[in-house]
């Protein structure tokens, strides 16, 4: 307990309310994707078709046979004959065969016969009837197959992942309009303290505004909680008690400011301990800011009493509450989620790029006995399952052709 010579380390306390927590569990329901934003999967999406169904153009141009192309310059071009034209949203009613192309947009059906499309930048127009192209294709260029973004009976979003745009974008795609997700956790927050004013008040000398109520409710939000402010109470034990009990009754966890330290007034875990099942787990770490933080459960609801101090509040939130909202929340353990913001990574592989354009690549992130990785997301600008798949990006300069296997670079996660 505080005032103790020895203290509990942060680790061990964190440890400690884990523990306690393992076997709670946390309420599901399914909702429109349109709301899933921010929440997390309580079980995995799985496409119940291929996407795309059909094999279609990443180019405006013309589809051909990669084959009648194979030789094709600029002096010597590749003459074929134009046949009827694909249309946006249209089935391809043309099939193409020796020395024949027709024109197709971004997104239209390839024609049966076609193994790839031609950039309009490389094909030259004689007449209504004939095309000079000339650059080569080889089969698949510039085209997306059946099935290539995401295939039948594959796993699209899994259980414990937070939901983000891509996955929302990738489930319309598959068309799963509903998602089942684990419940937002409810944190009741309750300020205390003689001196504590409302935020909308002008305090007197010796008073101060309640700021921590509404630093905690922003960053229980932006953890992926539903804050409940429950307003402030004087340093008196039963009207402290009261407000804890009656947040038990309505909340996934409570979040108590102020009245940790040791002192006359400060009373909060004598509240806990006196509620109990278990009680306090810790009364002070070896943390600075924020030594004072208490951390406790009571009939399986955990509670953590943080230091007055804003800079304390901050700290202890980062380290006690937000894991303990994640766990509340369903989401499981991944590097890319204790990461956040730019982290520094090995490339696991050559990446090459074109010089003259800044170039963002989609990586995900491994954690190895050796350190971090990238390891690159390749495929084509038109599939949104690279998206899902990767945890964020890094940018290959305007002045450089590629980055080498085992260089360093800045991911930004999303």
């Amino acid at each position: 307990m505080l005032g103790r010579d020895r203290v509990m380390t942060a680790e061990r306390a964190l440890g400690l309310l884990l523990e306690s927590l393992a076997s709670r569990k946390t309420r599901v329901s399914k909702i429109g994707i349109e709301r899933a934003l921010g929440m997390v999967c309580a079980e995995p999406v799985i496409a119940a078709e291929d996407v795309p169904a059909f094999a279609r153009s990443t180019v405006d141009g013309y589809a051909v046979r990669a084959e009648d192309t194979f030789g094709a310059t600029e002096t010597m071009p590749a003459y074929l004959n134009l046949s009827a034209e694909v249309f946006m949203g249209e089935q391809a009613a043309v099939t193409i065969t020796d020395d024949i192309a027709c024109k197709i947009p971004t997104g239209g059906m390839l024609p049966v016969g076609a193994d790839a499309a031609v950039m309009f930048e490389h094909v030259q127009v004689i007449d209504n009837k004939m095309i000079e192209v000339m650059k080569a294709v080889a089969p698949g260029e510039n085209v997306i197959q059946p099935g290539e973004d995401v295939k039948n009976g594959e796993p699209v979003l899994m259980k414990g992942s937070r939901i983000r745009p891509q996955d929302i974008g990738a489930c319309a795609g598959i068309g799963a309009m509903e998602v089942k997700v684990f419940e937002r956790p409810v944190v009741s927050i309750i300020s205390t303290g003689d001196e504590i004013v409302s935020a909308k008040q002008k305090p007197d000398i010796g008073q101060i505004r309640d700021t921590n109520s509404y630093t905690i409710a922003a960053m229980v939000t932006e953890a992926g909680g539903v804050p409940v402010r429950k307003g402030i109470f004087r340093d008196d034990y039963a009207l402290i008690r009261d407000a804890v009990q009656g947040a038990m009754g309505d909340s996934d966890a409570i979040a108590v400011s102020g009245g940790t330290s040791v002192g006359t007034k400060d009373m909060i875990a004598r509240i806990i301990g006196d509620i109990g099942n278990p009680g306090i787990l810790f009364h002070g770490v070896s943390l600075k800011p924020g030594k004072p933080v208490i951390g406790g459960v009571m009939n399986g609801v955990p509670i953590f009493g943080l230091p007055g101090h804003p800079a304390a509040v901050s700290v202890c939130f980062d380290i006690f509450i937000r894991p303990i909202l994640d766990l509340l929340s369903g989401l499981e353990d991944r590097p890319s989620r204790r990461l956040r913001g730019i982290v520094r990574a090995r490339l696991s592989r050559n990446v090459s790029s074109s010089q003259g354009r800044e170039e963002h690549i989609r990586t995900m992130i491994e954690e190895r006995e050796d350190g971090l990785w990238a390891v690159p997301i390749l495929g084509k600008s038109g599939l949104i399952s690279t998206l899902v798949k990767a945890d964020g990006t890094f940018v290959i300069p305007v002045n450089r052709n590629g980055i080498e296997k085992g260089e360093l670079v800045d991911v930004r996660l999303f």
